[in-house]
């Protein structure tokens, strides 16, 4: 049974400076994008009850309240269900959250990654932090209570002390969630043809995220880029690193289902025009379901359960994997609590390297 679903909103007013996720500044498509959108969770949904509802982008907040309702209305949720929306904070006003709050949204994810003005103008972002500051007080008074702030660290002109400055200003807005995410610069970003001036080496970037653990110690560190006070984990990103299934609906989107990873066409107009096909669609191995399980596993706090994935897998993954797991565990990058795997701080830092090691 699949009882998530992901919904990606591909629009933009203006595409960041580092963005290299598949939005598109064309609001004139949004009407025939839509009605795609529509066709497809008709004919793909089978009508579960859903326990997670995340719509993503691109920015979702630039479709109007009747707009975000003719899609969700389509999918079957309560009030119990975790209803995320991603928003960009300017150009929303209290009747633009009361109305998608009706609507059941129940939690935010805004996009902040900065309260530095000179840095938010440097990566091309629109907003200011009087925005930020706006749209989380009102959604507050509106009865809000699970909000994310997302945070980029590495950009241009940053520092430790003014990113560790953002993240200790966010804590004083009594909000529940904290994301952060190393600035990348992939190709397709208009970063990676123009690259800026006094970015972040990536030993600056190292120090930056373990002050940030430092930062937010009273928020627990439940997965490598996510913060969030007890209660307020992520429900939906915590079933992708559950590895249990999801829909993905949109052009883009990813989805997981009785072990098929698939995904949708990334052009907006190939989308448009076939919503009922996949541009992908793979059944993973078993092989493939282990390493999954493993990388997966390790972005969790709580690491891997010994007991649970050989039981899974009909394994000993102590065993199966004694030199990789003795290696970094006398190098200081992995320990064993109570039965669970999982990476050091500073393990994290060199995740990418250790992961690939469990790869065959």
């Amino acid at each position: 049974m699949t009882t998530s679903a992901y919904i990606h909103i591909p629009f933009c007013r203006q595409k960041c400076f580092y963005c290299s996720f598949v939005s598109y500044p064309c609001p004139k498509i949004i009407p025939d994008y839509l009605r795609a959108l529509k066709k497809e969770i008709r004919h793909f949904y089978k009508g579960e009850n859903l326990k997670t509802l995340y719509l993503g982008g691109g920015t979702p907040s630039i479709l109007q309240a009747k707009e975000i309702e003719s899609i969700i209305s389509l999918l079957n949720f309560s009030d119990e269900t975790e209803v995320t929306m991603e928003m960009n904070p300017e150009f929303i006003d209290k009747k633009y959250l009361a109305e998608i709050q009706s609507l059941g949204i129940n939690r935010l994810s805004i996009g902040c990654q900065s309260f530095d003005s000179e840095i938010l103008a440097a990566i091309g972002r629109k907003h200011t932090v009087k925005d930020v500051e706006f749209v989380v007080k009102t959604a507050q008074d509106l009865g809000f209570d699970n909000i994310s702030l997302d945070f980029i660290y590495g950009l241009p002109a940053q520092t430790l002390k003014s990113f560790t400055n953002d993240l200790k200003r966010a804590k004083n807005f009594g909000i529940q969630h904290i994301s952060l995410y190393g600035l990348k610069i992939d190709e397709g970003c208009y970063f990676y043809k123009n690259p800026p001036k006094n970015i972040a080496d990536e030993d600056l970037q190292a120090d930056m995220y373990l002050k940030a653990i430092e930062t937010l110690a009273d928020f627990e560190h439940y997965e490598i880029s996510n913060f969030a006070h007890h209660g307020f984990h992520s429900r939906h990103n915590l079933n992708y690193w559950d590895n249990e299934n999801y829909y993905g609906f949109g052009a883009a989107a990813h989805g997981f289902e009785n072990g098929v990873r698939y995904s949708n066409f990334e052009n907006s107009q190939e989308y448009i025009e076939n919503c009922l096909e996949k541009s992908y669609r793979h059944s993973l191995s078993f092989q493939e379901k282990l390493e999954e399980e493993i990388f997966l596993g390790f972005r969790r706090a709580s690491g891997i359960n010994s007991e649970k994935i050989n039981e899974k897998f009909s394994i000993n993954f102590d065993e199966k994997y004694s030199k990789i797991l003795e290696k970094y565990s006398r190098l200081g990058y992995l320990e064993n609590a109570s039965g669970n795997w999982k990476l050091t701080n500073s393990g994290i830092l060199v995740s990418n390297v250790i992961l690939s090691e469990f790869l065959e």
